[in-house]
């Protein structure tokens, strides 16, 4: 497994003044949350660490931008995210501790602060890391996926940016603000706005993002087709599986439309033919399938990709 340094003392140390101070009388929730330190900005959302002072503990509480505090829409996004997470109760998913609204109405969550390094950052530097440990990243983002698919939710954000690995060798897949849900019945409503990565308006702001988030996109996400579903998160995972054995991404192109027509319509060159490793032929054929453009011809659950993944690959590294 990958390993990282430990948490900061001051988020891990336990002490007796902490775990004995009194509790108010009267809960006030409103200044139950102190000490925050912005972590990480989206688009229209805001996520900060933050001192649980009732429990004394410091937790990740995710809000809206100022600007979006008050839309409606965007409300009921944050909501839904923060209850599919909440409903998604796996080893590999990120625990939701509280759904609530501060004292000037606007909503937030709490989850867990896991610290440690995205797989982004990993695969920066994917000549440092072994193929087992990054295959098993991948293994492990596949059981979330299972899970979730198996309880009706897609998570159509697949990519490094949106998996973490802790300091004791856990991992976690984030971001869960653009899952698809469904009614009992199997029907859909029309999407949140917000809720689709949007490709018609890029800012220069948000370009780069837009980039990254499209390498990972599967032809039905880009074009926004309303049938989508569980497998445009194989597609995702098997551009992850394909940069893993290669160091590189599926799409080429360098500009935003490059990487769209890429995606669309082209077949990826082996990974085999893109890096000087020794690339298993297994891994090689779940990332391809996986890369098909029609969704019919991928594999049809994670279960199975999980399973081949977990084949004696690794026999083929010692020939």
């Amino acid at each position: 497994m990958l390993n990282f340094p430990e948490p900061p003392k001051s988020y891990s140390s336990v002490f007796l003044e902490e775990t004995d101070k009194p509790l108010p009388k009267k809960i006030d929730p409103r200044t139950r949350y102190a000490f925050f330190s912005t972590i990480a900005e989206g688009g229209k959302s805001v996520i900060k660490s933050c001192k649980d002072l009732h429990l004394s503990r410091f937790i990740c509480y995710k809000t809206l931008k100022p600007e979006f505090a008050d839309d409606e829409i965007e409300q009921q996004r944050l909501i839904r995210e923060a209850r599919v997470s909440a409903m998604l109760q796996h080893p590999n998913t990120v625990p939701t501790y509280e759904l609530g609204r501060d004292g000037r109405g606007h909503c937030y969550f709490t989850m867990k602060l896991v610290h440690g390094y995205t797989l982004r950052e990993i695969l920066n530097y994917r000549e440092r890391y072994d193929l087992m440990q990054l295959i098993e990243v991948v293994i492990q983002v596949g059981h979330a996926l299972e899970y979730a698919h198996t309880h009706g939710v897609a998570h159509r954000d697949i990519k490094p940016e949106n998996i973490l690995i802790g300091p004791y060798g856990e991992v976690v897949l984030l971001d869960w603000g653009l899952a698809k849900v469904w009614h009992p019945d199997g029907s859909s409503d029309p999407e949140l706005k917000g809720s689709v990565v949007e490709i018609n308006d890029i800012t220069i702001t948000n370009m780069g993002k837009a980039q990254g988030t499209a390498h990972y996109m599967s032809p039905e996400q880009i074009k926004q087709d309303s049938g989508i579903n569980h497998r445009t998160d194989i597609f995702s995972l098997g551009a992850i599986i394909y940069e893993v054995l290669c160091g590189k991404t599926p799409a080429n192109g360098e500009q935003l439309y490059e990487i769209i027509e890429s995606v669309q319509n082209d077949t990826p060159v082996n990974p085999s033919e893109r890096t000087k490793l020794k690339v298993p032929q297994l891994l090689e054929k779940v990332a391809m399938r996986s890369l098909s453009k029609d969704p019919q011809q991928r594999y049809q659950t994670m279960n199975e990709v999980i399973r081949l993944l977990q084949q004696d690959w690794r026999s083929e590294l010692k020939r």
